[in-house]
């Protein structure tokens, strides 16, 4: 696994908001992340979240039609970590936090949520969105991983990123729906500038700025494009109010401006070394 950027690295996601790492695992380890997500996946089953206030409490408020066009988007089981050891182990890799927390040139790293996303065989495009608006704090350095266990290619549905579009710093957001471009009505300055697709092989990843805008093409094969995310809020970070994956045990203790630092579901996995101090 790269566990350091280079300075050329960080330069360029710092400018595009978007970083493509070709080859962030080596064959060992992709086979080991894909038999570990599989079996988490297995486990999980069905079941999207054990809480009603989370994502999926939020995907049965869409109106029917969009919600009917959301379900064959993708596949997703969110945070893995809580539940499985095995990708608890990969989460917690103290390479990975370093990889992404010095990516985003933050102090520290906590776990937002892991996510299991499969684009299923003919599975819909994914509209252009922002991540950060959907969560429940409110940050600039927000960054994702997304490692392709699959080859994600133009074919099979591939991410597309507009290049730095995390500049306008702004948090209005969309919904997925069957609109693909609805996100450019809230952002017609940017709806000339054209989006750059990803393909990336199996093993490789792509790290983006929270506010990146960013979407996914249709699977137009008959085979499955799995990858296992993870999205990371910058340590400090505080609830702006949005439940999000939130628990309701946890939701019901939190005001608006307290800091989101509870060890045990927003784990801090990454923190700048100082003063000759180890880096996680």
């Amino acid at each position: 696994m790269r566990t350091t950027p280079t300075d050329e690295e960080r330069e360029r996601f710092a400018e595009n908001g978007y970083l493509m790492v070709k080859e962030f695992l080596d064959q060992d380890e992709l086979e080991h992340w894909r038999t570990v997500v599989d079996a988490a996946l297995a486990r999980r089953g069905a079941q999207r979240f054990s809480f009603a206030t989370g994502a999926e409490a939020i995907s049965r408020s869409r109106p029917a039609a969009d919600q009917s066009y959301y379900d064959r988007v993708f596949t997703q089981r969110v945070n893995l970590w809580q539940s499985d050891d095995g990708v608890r182990e990969l989460m917690f890799s103290p390479g990975l936090g370093r990889f992404v927390g010095q990516l985003a040139g933050v102090g520290g790293l906590r776990i937002w949520h892991d996510q299991a996303l499969v684009k299923e065989p003919y599975a819909n495009p994914t509209a252009y969105h922002l991540d950060v608006p959907y969560w429940s704090f409110t940050s600039a350095d927000a960054i994702t991983i997304w490692i392709a266990l699959d080859a994600a290619t133009l074919e099979n549905g591939c991410l597309y990123y507009v290049p730095g579009s995390h500049k306008a710093k702004k948090f209005d957001n969309v919904g997925i729906s069957e609109r693909i471009g609805a996100l450019f009505d809230v952002y017609p300055e940017w709806q000339n500038v054209a989006a750059v697709p990803c393909p990336v092989p199996a093993g490789g990843a792509l790290l983006h700025n929270g506010l990146t805008f960013h979407g996914a093409g249709a699977n137009m094969t008959p085979g499955r494009r799995r990858a296992m995310t993870c999205a990371y809020m910058p340590d400090g970070a505080t609830f702006n109010g949005h439940a999000n994956v939130l628990p309701p045990e946890y939701l019901r203790t939190l005001r608006v401006g307290d800091r989101l630092d509870n060890q045990a579901q927003n784990p801090l996995v990454y923190r700048r070394e100082v003063s000759g101090a180890p880096t996680w």
